[in-house]
């Protein structure tokens, strides 16, 4: 699996990421913690098969499952003695009425107790989960700063921002990395974000890039969504999606994966691939078989005339990634 360098940090990452976010959970979403996702068995082999196809980069967060999540990734690396290279963040609360934010104390708590929950000493990239207004943008850089002084982390950067929230950023410290959403489905990062990636030299990690499952034909024209689906459990960030034109894309779409003989998910993760200035992506699977169709869009190499095609059939609106998360929201 290939893989890139974030800058002079000296992390590199697959450019496929396995997403954990479903580990004990949905997200963030404090009403799920528990209740849905994958079971510490399930979660063991979905990274059991990760790391057999060479996905070694894990993603997830202190809240994803009220930290079921990064409890899942610490008992399995304590199991198999594996050390994947980790992406945690921090924002959101990791229960009902528990804090939240980038206020300096927090991050130093929170990362305390990610390390703890992961048995690890150390994370790779640490990144704020959403900016927070109610704190100096200069704070939470700083704190980031710290972190790597004490080598708890290696490197930090920033998640679900618009393009000027990175520029303050910018002007407070050296992210290495944003991850956004970003997939056929949700562009809006190519008119600021992206440029200022290149600009900077800062990696760019597409999250949600099956648009929550809709870019897999899981949600059809006039039908109930599927019993368990996003679209079931936390429909508002796909709302927008519920659109003639979206459905006249995907059908379209779903042609043409036909046609290349391969799954319509599989070719949206290797358009991703295609794009020059994607670092990597993140795939949050909920079976093992899933963790497979990711890695397979390694092999599923597209010109830049083919990604366009893909492009163009698809309408473009808002990013859902310049909307600001509720702290319950991943």
């Amino acid at each position: 699996m290939e893989e890139r360098e974030l800058g002079t940090t000296g992390v590199r990452l697959k450019r496929v990421v396995l997403g954990c976010g479903n580990f004990g959970g949905i997200g963030s979403a404090t009403e799920l913690f528990g209740k849905a996702g994958e079971s510490d068995h399930e979660a063991f082999a979905i990274m059991e098969t990760a790391w057999s196809l060479g996905l070694t980069t894990f993603d997830t967060a202190d809240a994803y499952g009220g930290g079921r999540s990064e409890s899942a990734i610490g008992k399995w690396i304590a199991a198999t003695g594996n050390r994947p290279t980790i992406t945690t963040k921090t924002f959101a609360p990791m229960d009902v009425g528990q804090d939240h934010g980038l206020g300096r104390d927090r991050i130093l708590r929170q990362i305390e107790s990610s390390l703890e929950r992961l048995e690890v000493d150390h994370v790779d990239l640490y990144l704020a989960h959403a900016p927070d207004p109610d704190t100096p943008v200069e704070e939470t850089i700083g704190a980031f700063e710290e972190l790597v002084d004490r080598g708890q982390i290696r490197a930090y950067g920033v998640s679900n921002v618009t393009a000027d929230d990175l520029r303050a950023a910018l002007a407070a410290g050296e992210p290495a990395l944003v991850q956004n959403s970003y997939s056929l489905l949700d562009r809006g990062d190519e008119e600021e974000v992206l440029p200022l990636c290149r600009e900077h030299g800062i990696g760019y990690e597409a999250f949600s890039p099956l648009a929550g499952g809709w870019l897999t034909g899981k949600y059809r024209r006039g039908e109930t969504p599927p019993t368990g689906s996003r679209m079931e459990l936390r429909p508002g960030p796909y709302g927008a999606f519920l659109d003639d034109r979206v459905f006249d894309a995907l059908e379209a779409f779903a042609r043409v994966a036909a046609e290349r003989g391969t799954d319509m998910g599989t070719l949206a993760h290797a358009w991703l691939l295609a794009q020059p200035d994607l670092t990597a992506f993140v795939s949050g699977p909920r079976r093992p078989e899933h963790v497979r169709a990711a890695a397979a869009a390694a092999e599923l190499q597209l010109s830049p005339a083919e990604a366009d095609e893909l492009a163009a059939l698809f309408p473009q609106g808002e990013s859902r990634s310049t909307v600001q998360p509720s702290p319950s929201r991943e």
